[in-house]
């Protein structure tokens, strides 16, 4: 499997490119989960995005929020595989582009997340601890989750 991998700003997309991955979230956050709740927000423009591109199409993308905006830290989200691709390791050649990202736009810093209650394990391995009790956002269990920089 041949990734590639690219960082944008919001202002780098194209309206394709733009279209395809708004259209991706929207597919997983809103359709597949069964979640009505406001995928695309204020926090889009100031994040810088990584998508994960095979044969022309996103097969995988996340968002970085920068620090001090969701929590004092960096935040990984909107974490996406696309369905045909899970439980092949895209999504942690995924984290682990993410993190390289977030290590490199702010040094020395850790990184929070807001993760779905079931992926704990997942996150996990990727060095996250849990570090709070389980809380219902939009209809689903998360957890907040901390990796030390």
């Amino acid at each position: 499997m041949s990734l590639t991998w690219r960082w944008y700003t919001f202002s780098e997309f194209d309206t394709s490119t733009l279209f395809q991955y708004l259209r991706l979230r929207q597919q997983v956050f809103v359709v597949e989960q069964n979640c009505a709740y406001p995928d695309i927000d204020d926090l889009d423009v100031v994040s810088t995005h990584l998508l994960g591109w095979l044969d022309g199409q996103i097969v995988a993308c996340l968002r970085l929020v920068p620090p001090s905006l969701k929590y004092a830290e960096p935040s990984l989200g909107r974490v996406i595989a696309v369905p045909a691709m899970r439980g092949t390791g895209l999504g942690y050649q995924l984290i682990d582009q993410g993190l390289q990202g977030s290590a490199a736009q702010y040094p020395g810093m850790a990184n929070r997340i807001g993760a779905q209650s079931h992926l704990q394990r997942f996150y996990a391995r990727h060095g996250f601890v849990t570090v709070s009790d389980e809380y219902d956002e939009d209809g689903i269990l998360h957890v907040d989750m901390l990796r030390s920089a």
